[in-house]
């Protein structure tokens, strides 16, 4: 039995990255092959020693290779603001929009009970030991609004709730520079009843 081809296996292994299919892999790869290969010899370099090296930080969960990531090692960072999120790609990009400089708590996830994921999975007793020995006096709760992640802004507030600490949830809605009629019809029930006073 013939064994796959290498340019098979680069194609086959390129695969693997989000949003990737047959074709845009085949041109990755003849593009790093016929065009870039010292490009391509560092991406393998890197992306293994990135494999081997990067993994959770044991105070916020988020992805380092170093013991505490330098967000948590920021003796600068607001201790009194604690902000919740799902995935490590929501602190980058709370970190590249906001001018947000409280400390984090990565879920890496959202509860779904259907697909085995129940608070053990998401570090939640690791969070409820944090609250308990350094709570913040704020927990901003950045889960994305879906049917898991407001089920898991629920969680969160009951425990935040049980440790006296002040909640809030960051603002869903009608984005800036949207218009109403071009807004479906979720998203803007759910900026309705959200809506803020407005003091005068």
């Amino acid at each position: 039995m013939p064994t796959e081809s290498l340019l098979s296996q680069l194609i086959e292994s390129l695969r693997c990255l989000p949003g990737v299919g047959p074709k845009s892999a085949q041109r990755m790869a003849l593009h790093l092959l016929e065009r870039n290969r010292e490009g391509g010899l560092q991406l393998a370099a890197v992306l293994a020693d990135a494999m081997q090296k990067i993994g959770r930080c044991t105070r916020c969960r988020n992805l380092t290779e170093l013991e505490i990531c330098s967000l948590c090692a920021n003796p600068r960072r607001d201790d009194s603001q604690l902000c919740v999120v799902e995935s490590p790609v929501d602190v980058l990009a709370i970190e590249q929009a906001t001018a947000y400089s409280g400390r984090y708590f990565v879920l890496l996830g959202r509860l779904s009970p259907l697909d085995g994921i129940g608070p053990a999975e998401l570090g939640l007793d690791q969070l409820a030991e944090r609250l308990e020995h350094s709570a913040p006096k704020e927990m901003i709760i950045a889960t994305n609004p879906t049917v898991e992640g407001e089920a898991t802004s629920y969680y969160l507030q009951r425990m935040a709730k049980s440790h006296n600490i002040h909640i809030t949830r960051i603002a869903h809605g009608v984005p800036l520079g949207g218009e109403l009629e071009y807004t479906d019809q979720s998203t803007l029930a759910h900026a309705f009843g959200s809506r803020l006073a407005i003091d005068e």
